[in-house]
């Protein structure tokens, strides 16, 4: 059997972990936060068995990748373009693209900016939503919010801060799993919600949990909380210079029925609205 293999590859003047294995149609997977390469590693092998070359990069400013210089001006463009090098690296022209969570939003939107290398789209968990600093309305959503605390620059670090990597880990993993919004009570932070009785989730290990650990203590955590959170509404670079915003490659989805995101406000109807199928022609999406 493959095994799967290791390298770096030189993008933009840093240097991306990469692992890969298979041979046949070119398949990027790219991971969410707090994910890493290691987030495919299943899904790695069962696409290389069915004939598939499967690539997992660790994006900038995570696991064993190099760590940008400017942390603050960090975008999605530039992940988007890092995507674009690596490809090119490989020498290959057109690919399927595979996102997780916050990710999923870089298989969206390198076909805006590279729309014939795109053979076909898969997210998990996340619908389109078009790029730019409105792209979610955080003032429709509660206070305490997690993503509206740690919109605030140094909060998420913060609140990260006072725990070790592993708890870190531990915490968003056994948080994040769950049907319901994460909402800290007034004078409160997100990380005050864990319950130490908690379980991790059946699917994720104490080996699970060495692994992300070890990766993210080379990086932390401070380029992710930027580029989801504290940057939110200025980490877009030239994805705010598109005027069509038109996904013509074909998009597959897929929703879990009892995932969080789908109490967002407004997401359900989102999801159905003429809005998205008009930006989003051919997309298919499953509920599961």
């Amino acid at each position: 059997m493959e095994i799967i293999e290791h390298k770096h590859v030189d993008v933009g003047g840093l240097k991306l972990h990469v692992a890969e294995i298979g041979s046949g149609p070119d398949v990027l997977l790219l991971h969410g936060f707090p994910e890493i390469w290691y987030s495919w590693r299943h899904q790695m092998i069962a696409l290389a068995n069915a004939g598939f070359h499967a690539i997992a990069p660790d994006f900038r400013g995570y696991g064993l990748s190099d760590q940008p210089s400017k942390i603050e001006n960090g975008s999605y463009a530039d992940l988007v373009e890092d995507m674009a090098d690596l490809l090119d690296d490989f020498g290959i022209q057109k690919v399927f693209l595979v996102g997780k969570d916050c990710r999923g939003g870089i298989a969206f939107y390198f076909p805006l900016l590279y729309p014939v290398r795109v053979r076909g789209i898969v997210t998990l968990g996340v619908p389109y939503i078009r790029p730019g600093p409105k792209a979610i309305h955080l003032d429709s959503f509660p206070q305490g919010f997690y993503m509206r605390h740690w919109q605030d620059p140094g909060r998420g670090l913060a609140d990260f801060g006072r725990f070790d990597i592993e708890a870190v880990v531990r915490n968003v993993y056994t948080l994040f799993s769950g049907s319901e919004l994460p909402v800290a009570e007034e004078g409160k932070e997100i990380m005050d919600l864990y319950d130490p009785a908690t379980p991790l989730p059946p699917w994720f290990t104490e080996d699970d949990l060495k692994m992300y650990s070890t990766l993210y203590e080379k990086s932390g955590f401070a380029f992710p909380l930027h580029l989801t959170y504290s940057g939110i509404s200025r980490t877009w670079g030239k994805l705010q210079e598109i005027t069509d915003y038109t996904i013509e490659a074909p998009p597959f989805v897929i929703m879990g029925a009892k995932d969080y995101i789908l109490k967002f406000p407004g997401m359900e109807y989102y999801i159905n609205s003429e809005k998205l199928k008009s930006d989003v022609p051919n997309l298919v999406i499953k509920f599961l």
